[in-house]
């Protein structure tokens, strides 16, 4: 009995020993959680297009995402295939070359007559402004995905906006034109549209056909947070293919007042059927007036600001530019130059 009494007191005193060994306390397992590797975290796919003459704004665009955010953002960047080696070798031999990163090319015949010549914005028909119509050719694996253009710069983090919610059945999110209060008086000063009447030509019957209200806000696909699931199984690619070819043939809006050739056949597919960015997650119209400006504070408190328009932050005149060349980081091979009034 006494044997059997001291082996069960050993066998107690080793379990007591064991357990004191093993157990880890509550804050270290916080700590692990924490340190968690950015291999394992899930992977945030941003698009940015490095167009010819504008690399500058795709890498002061990467420049802001990387450096105000602790995600695993995973850069898709596209280009045709005599840019991608500069803006390949403007990354490798920068502060950005710690970034992870894919370079797409971008093939142009996919456009092949379905794109009307327009004079009087010639810099909107290039390739790469309608990359966003074909996400899921480009991105394979991912379910989500961010979409930015190149002229915007990002003070937030963009783990925000890829946590955007889309409602069932939407197969992307835009921010809407008549969001903010505080954009209004901007829009006025410059006339800038935003209402369908400003990119669609209601003088046409097919536009009239689709029953949209001209007086509908419009939004601005410069920031789309997008369900590749959904885009896929609604066929999105080919219904904004379509109406680019009616386009072709009865110009049903490339001449009118938006001038956004890329931006008119998102609003007809589109209509209806999206869901709706945090307003401070697409602050617009820097671009659209060398003299008209935001207040201080509310571009402190701005997410995401976007230059659309004329007047980009790389050229003169422009304005708010100190904001965006705090994230450009000066071309290594000497290619791409900021203009400035003593440049």
């Amino acid at each position: 009995v006494n044997q059997i009494l001291l082996l069960l007191l050993v066998l107690t005193v080793c379990a007591i020993l064991y357990n004191k060994v093993h157990q880890v306390p509550s804050a270290l397992k916080n700590e692990t959680v924490d340190l968690e590797s950015p291999e394992e975290m899930e992977e945030v796919p941003v698009v940015i297009c490095a167009a010819a003459g504008r690399m500058g704004a795709a890498v002061a665009a990467i420049s802001s995402i990387y450096s105000n955010t602790e995600a695993n953002v995973l850069f898709y960047i596209v280009g045709l295939k005599t840019t991608i080696p500069h803006i390949r070798k403007w990354i490798e031999n920068s502060k950005l070359k710690e970034i992870k990163f894919k370079v797409v090319e971008f093939n142009p015949m996919v456009l092949k007559g379905k794109i009307r010549q327009d004079a009087s914005r010639p810099e909107l028909l290039q390739p790469l402004n309608f990359v966003r119509f074909y996400l899921p050719l480009l991105i394979q694996k991912h379910e989500k995905v961010i979409y930015l253009d190149d002229d915007v710069i990002v003070q937030g983090d963009i783990q925000e906006l890829y946590d955007t919610k889309l409602a069932p059945g939407h197969a992307a999110a835009f921010s809407d034109d008549c969001d903010l209060p505080s954009t209004h008086e901007m829009i006025r000063s410059v006339g800038m549209q935003n209402t369908y009447m400003g990119f669609l030509d209601y003088r046409k019957q097919a536009i009239r056909d689709l029953g949209i209200s001209p007086s509908t806000c419009s939004f601005n696909p410069g920031v789309i947070v997008a369900n590749m699931t959904e885009w896929k199984h609604q066929r999105i690619t080919k219904q904004l293919e379509k109406w680019m070819q009616r386009n072709v043939e009865e110009n049903l809006y490339s001449s009118t007042l938006g001038g956004g050739v890329a931006t008119s056949p998102m609003l007809i597919v589109f209509h209806g059927k999206y869901s709706s960015i945090n307003p401070m997650w697409h602050i617009r119209h820097l671009g659209w007036s060398p003299d008209a400006r935001y207040s201080e504070q509310f571009l402190q408190e701005a997410k995401l600001l976007h230059w659309n328009g004329r007047y980009k932050p790389w050229d003169y005149p422009s304005v708010h530019t100190d904001l965006w060349e705090n994230w450009f980081i000066p071309d290594p091979s000497g290619k791409f130059k900021l203009t400035r009034p003593d440049s």
